[in-house]
């Protein structure tokens, strides 16, 4: 069967947001182009990670030699997102993976969520140099895809909402 892909190439709108009051809240990446909406679902530990890792590869991209793509140092004023998420919220999975890229051809960073995967087929065992025994797994193709592509001020802009959304509820580690 082939992977749903929920793509979005130069949207509206990119943003992780929450519902509920911290401690408690759901945490979201939402993308929206014209009145098409998508949700998925995330930790908030996969959201900052997200973020840190965005910044990082924007980092990266500006100090390529002979770069070519002006990366902006900070998000542009006018790019910053503050409202609340798109309503009604109804993700379409919850984010098993993350992975992110730079496409060079369009100046665009790309984001991809994949759902957690239920089903992984063990193919082989064998003990490992410890002793410990080790599966050999076969992850099957994903039944969908949420991939978002931007240009590195809007992913700097949704840097800094995600920090700051991350920031906004309990610190790290209180229960």
């Amino acid at each position: 069967m082939p992977t749903i892909v929920h793509g979005f190439d130069w949207p509206d709108r990119i943003v992780v947001g929450t519902i509920g009051r911290p401690g408690e809240r759901a945490f979201y990446l939402q993308a929206r182009d014209g009145k098409r909406v998508t949700s998925v679902a995330l930790e908030k530990e996969q959201s900052a990670v997200l973020a840190e890792k965005v910044d990082e590869l924007l980092d990266e991209v500006a100090t390529v030699d002979d770069n070519r793509f002006s990366v902006p140092d900070t998000a542009p004023k006018e790019l910053f997102d503050a409202d609340p998420l798109d309503q009604p919220v109804e993700p379409e999975f919850r984010a098993g993976a993350l992975s992110l890229g730079f496409d060079p051809a369009t100046a665009q960073v790309v984001i991809e969520a994949y759902p957690i995967e239920d089903e992984v087929e063990i193919v082989a065992e064998e003990r490992g140099e410890d002793g410990e025994l080790e599966a050999v797994v076969e992850i099957p193709e994903p039944a969908e895809l949420f991939q978002v592509k931007i240009p590195v001020g809007t992913a700097r802009a949704f840097v800094e909402r995600t920090r700051e959304v991350v920031a906004a509820g309990r610190p790290p580690g209180v229960a």
